[in-house]
Formats: structure tokens, C-alpha cells, sequence
């Protein structure tokens, strides 16, 4: 089939969603089929088969977009529109895969093009703007049923978690809906091999945490439960984050008297994850807020290390009591689970022995690839 892949965000860039739509389209090409990916103006060009990256113009004031929603991403998004509009006009396309937000237009010039439509649906639009702006609340009924009418005028929607699902059957309970999750990151890079021991200079236990430092991520959580930790045996490891970002909680770090105990790394090569991850002791998700599974949860189970997170419905999606280590969301509670695995060894090894097993059965490549064919067997079947 012929299918245009449209991606609302700088592409590719190693971060949530272009991570997803790269495996995305890498998948489709195996499977046989043509891709063109509309996408923004900014982010690395891939070279795969079969697949064809088509940019925006160059936006004024819209460099650097930021992760989320924002006035530079808006902008990008009417350059999108229109650009999609004449791609829809030029091509025949058999699928339109429309991710996120690009749904809203996909779905409105459909109309007209009578093409079979694809939401991936990564996230709620209208959760993540309630979230960013709590007075947004007031008008939630009118977001949620952008949402519907863009779930309506679609033939199948792809969630990415079961808190999506269920909000696609609450708003109508016949649709096609397939279940998409992220999986976990495979690579055998190892780039300099560095070793994050020596780095920190250190025999500890090492917890690790990996990931952008944006507030909802729960790093003051994180910092404010080792300053409570009872335990001389651990330092911490957090690989990602911006200079600004890292700044901030490096002085925060000095204020609660934890900085001998806390090393800020910097990024990484997402291609070097799964090296990093097997050198942690215990792996870490403070999470604070949102509905979506962190990307990096899968990954994480998949290391074979124990994984501690907070109890929360972003997680307990995927996390249960059996593959992971659930601690309430605040310092006290996440201090207690520190040391539970600090001191325990046995219990380090069962849950990631379990957490291993879960990831293999449910997130893994192979997993992905039958999924994403069951949903393209079924838009091929409706041709």
C-alpha cells in the first residue's frame, strides 16, 4: 500500500514519539509497503527503504520546538496543514497515519479524499493540555470531544496504553481500537564503553535514572528521598536532561547536602541505553504525573534489573507489584523503597528477573511487528 505517515514533531530526534514513529515506519518498509513521512523542518533524515521524508518550510520563530505542546509547535502545525493538503491533492494515497495531533486535519481533509485513516494516538491532546493549564478545565467537554469527533472520523485508533483505550471505548465503544505500546530499546552499542562506576568513582550500589528533567519526571521527588535515605551503601546515576535543567538540580542537589551522593551525567546516544542500563543496580521512575507508560519503562523491565517507580496509573499500566517495586509518590515512601533494594539483594535479582519476563512476553520487537501487521491486515481487509 501507499501510506502517508505524518508526524507533528521534529523528526528524527531521539526522544518519545519520533522514537516510535521511526520504528514505526521501519516496520512498514519490511512489511513491504511505500512511506512518505510528513513531518517538520527540523531533526536528523533517515534512510530507509521504501521510505520518503517530506519537510515543512522553514517556520518563522519555530527553532528548537520544544517537547509538548507550545507557540513554535503551533506554528510548525499550520505549516503541516497546509503542506498536507497538497501532498493529499498530488498523491493517492491507500492510508492516511495520522499521529497525535495531525489527526485533526487528516480527519477534516478526508473528507474529501475518502482514504482509509489511521489515529496513532499517543497521547491525549486534551489531557495534555489540562495538565499544562489546570483553568483549561473548565472546557474539558469541549477538548474531549475534538478528541471524539477525531476518534469518529477515524478507522482504526492505535493507543499507545490502556488508559487510551479506555478512553476511546468510553467515547464510542465500536471502534476499531489495536493497542500499540512502546517496546524496549535493543542495541549493542557500546560506544567508548564507558564504565558509569568509574566515572563516579564509587562501589555503591547504583541506582539510575534515565530521562529528560522536566518537572512531571519527578526528580525534586527523587533528590528529596535520597536526602531521606538511611543509607550510606548508594549513589545515583541520571543520564539525560538539558544544561539548564541539569544546572538547576545540581544546585539543588548542594541545598539538600546530597551532592557526594548524585552524579548528573549529561545525555547519552539512545543507542548506548541498554549498555548503560545493565550497569545500574537499580533502575528508577519517579514520575509524578501523566496517564501515558514512560517509553523508557520497557526498556528498563527488559534490562533485567529491578525497577522502582512510583504507584501511579503512568506506570501500574505496565508495572505491577510482581515486576517492579512500587513506592507512593513522596519522599518518605521512595527513601523506604531505596533501602528495601539497597539491602536486599535477593529481592534486586527476583525483580528483574520478573521484569525481564514481562517485557519479553509483551514488549519485545516481535510482539510490535505482529500488532502493527494485525492492524494493517484489517485496513487492508476494508480497501
Amino acid at each position: 500500500m501507499r501510506i502517508l505517515v505524518i508526524a507533528p514533531h521534529p523528526f528524527y530526534q531521539e526522544r518519545g514519539t519520533p522514537i516510535a514513529v521511526k520504528l514505526l515506519v521501519e516496520t512498514l518498509s519490511e512489511f513491504g509497503h511505500n512511506i512518505d513521512v510528513l513531518t517538520f523542518h527540523e531533526g536528523e533524515d533517515i534512510n530507509v527503504k521504501n521510505v520518503r521524508l517530506l519537510r515543512i518550510a522553514k517556520p518563522p520563530f519555530a527553532n528548537n520546538i520544544p517537547i509538548g505542546f507550545s507557540p513554535k509547535k503551533l506554528i510548525a502545525d499550520v505549516y503541516l496543514t497546509f503542506y498536507l493538503s497538497y501532498l493529499m491533492l498530488k498523491n493517492n494515497y491507500d492510508v492516511l497515519h495520522a499521529v497525535e495531533e495531525s489527526v485533526f486535519p487528516a480527519a477534516f481533509f478526508n473528507f474529501f479524499a475518502k482514504k482509509k485513516l489511521i489515529y496513532d494516538m499517543d497521547s491525549s491532546m486534551a489531557d495534555q493540555l489540562i495538565e499544562k493549564w489546570n483553568g483549561l478545565e473548565k472546557i474539558s467537554p469541549l477538548l474531549n470531544g475534538f478528541e471524539h469527533w477525531a476518534m469518529k472520523h477515524s478507522h482504526a485508533v492505535l493507543p499507545v496504553c490502556q488508559y487510551l483505550v479506555d478512553k476511546v471505548k468510553k467515547f464510542d465503544p465500536n471502534k476499531k481500537v489495536f493497542i500499540l505500546e512502546d517496546i524496549a530499546f535493543e542495541s549493542e552499542d557500546k560506544g567508548n564503553n564507558e564504565n558509569i562506576r568509574e566515572t563516579m568513582k564509587t562501589d555503591k550500589v547504583v541506582g539510575l535514572y534515565v530521562g529528560n528533567l522536566v518537572h512531571y519526571q519527578g526528580i525534586d521527588l527523587l533528590l528529596e528521598s535520597i536526602a531521606k535515605l538511611d543509607s550510606e551503601n548508594f549513589v545515583l546515576a541520571i543520564i539525560g536532561g538539558k544544561e539548564e535543567d541539569i544546572e538547576k538540580y545540581k544546585s539543588m542537589s548542594e541545598k539538600l547536602n546530597i551532592s557526594g551522593k548524585v552524579y548528573f551525567l549529561g545525555p547519552r546516544p539512545l543507542s548506548q541505553l541498554p549498555f548503560y542500563l545493565s550497569q545500574a543496580d537499580i533502575l528508577i521512575s519517579p514520575r509524578i504525573k501523566g496517564k501515558n507508560t514512560p517509553m523508557k519503562i520497557y526498556s528498563y523491565l527488559a534490562s533485567g534489573k529491578p525497577v522502582l517507580a512510583t504507584n501511579i496509573y503512568s506506570h501500574t499500566q505496565v508495572l505491577t507489584p510482581e515486576n517492579s517495586y512500587l513506592v507512593n509518590p513522596d519522599p518518605v515512601s521512595m527513601a523506604k523503597g531505596l533501602k528495601d533494594l539497597i539491602n536486599n539483594n535477593e529481592l534486586r535479582e527476583q525483580i528483574g528477573m520478573k521484569g525481564k519476563q514481562t517485557a519479553t512476553e509483551n514488549y519485545s520487537l516481535n510482539s510490535y511487528k505482529e500488532k502493527l501487521r494485525k492492524v494493517y491486515n484489517y485496513i487492508e481487509s476494508i480497501l
